[in-house]
């Protein structure tokens, strides 16, 4: 990776301030039944409405000006929560403070501006552009409306949040399936950045990119952490990316949070079983005769999650308690967070298995 992209050393959280607080929040997605689905009920048929649990119970905060890594398999509900943190979904359980404030008791102002500050960088960029609009409007709709710009300076602001992307002002007319998908990304970021916001959520937003367009759109967001003093919440599921990328790393499974520590930690002395597992299937340059071997069996579906720890069924330390407790998350090392019941056993001391 290039060195631009080295996250400068991050403050002590304990001085800085608390962006985001997400407090035990729970999201849930109900498939309700249509009316032949009601009548079979009515007539003994097993059929029932269902649940999927996308996120259970999760604690989370974000300090100012960090760059958080939320790392899982897919389905893990890490989208969900990044969604919940933009203020695009509401929590079906728990709260989210943004800046200390619970967000369901803003209005007005605050709400407005909150709203504003919290934005989202989506995986696919031509899916979330609206493909019968010209850039221009795309990134200046919003700042217009809520008056950051006035319309004799529409074209100046439209052309400077397209610089700072590293776009070409020239092209503002165009529609986004004129562009390269590496230039539609830039094109999500500069409409993020037109409402100058303080967080951005990027949900995935390198995936679908060719490795080295990825590298300059990643340069991209630490070039812009630096001059904006930007704070991120970075999902991905390459954990390279993340390694580069993050001053912390929140490991998701199954909609629960199984591991938290700064970046260096987790790679260096992971403790949860999953983390072991997926840092294990990474291929590094001083492990060339290690046999590298992908998490072994399928993520559990979410309208049956496991009972007790969600990961048991996968874990080789699995026991009888694994089964039917949930492990709580507990601090194992200053900072450094896992909810494993092996943490409990004597002479573990938090160490990795």
């Amino acid at each position: 990776m290039s060195e631009t992209m080295n996250a400068p050393a991050p403050v002590a959280a304990g001085k800085r301030e608390k962006m985001i607080e997400v407090v035990g929040v729970s999201r849930r997605f109900a498939k309700r039944l249509d009316f032949a689905g009601k009548l079979a009920a009515k007539l003994g048929a097993p059929i029932r409405e269902e649940v999927v649990h996308a996120v259970d119970k999760v604690d989370l905060t974000i300090h100012r000006g960090e760059v958080v890594g939320l790392v899982g398999e897919s389905g893990c509900g890490k989208s969900t929560l990044g969604r919940m943190v933009a203020g695009i979904l509401p929590p079906s359980d728990g709260s989210i403070l943004w800046k200390g404030q619970d967000r369901t008791g803003l209005h007005g102002k605050e709400a407005r501006a909150a709203t504003l500050q919290a934005q989202m960088i989506f995986q696919d960029p031509m899916s979330s552009l609206n493909p019968r609009l010209k850039v221009a409007e795309i990134i200046g709709e919003a700042p217009l409306f809520h008056g950051l710009t006035k319309r004799s300076e529409f074209g100046a602001y439209v052309d400077e949040q397209m610089r700072r992307a590293g776009l070409d002002p020239s092209y503002k007319s165009r529609y986004p399936h004129q562009f390269s998908g590496g230039q539609r990304q830039r094109i999500g970021i500069a409409r993020a950045l037109a409402v100058q916001p303080e967080f951005l959520v990027c949900d995935e937003s390198v995936a679908a990119l060719d490795v080295s367009i990825q590298a300059q759109i990643l340069n991209l967001f630490m070039k812009l952490r630096r001059e904006l003093n930007l704070t991120y919440l970075f999902i991905s599921h390459d954990l390279g990316v993340v390694e580069h990328l993050s001053d912390r790393v929140v490991i998701m499974y199954l909609g629960r949070v199984v591991e938290e520590a700064p970046t260096e930690t987790v790679f260096a002395r992971a403790n949860h079983p999953y983390t072991q597992s997926l840092l294990g299937a990474v291929p590094r340059i001083e492990a060339r005769k290690k046999a590298f071997v992908t998490v072994q069996g399928e993520i559990p579906s979410p309208l049956n999650p496991p009972a007790g720890c969600h990961f048991h069924p996968r874990c080789p330390h699995a026991f009888d308690r694994c089964r039917v407790e949930v492990p709580a998350l507990k601090e194992v090392a200053p900072g450094h967070k896992s909810r494993c019941h092996l943490n409990d056993l004597p002479n573990h001391g938090g160490q990795p298995v």
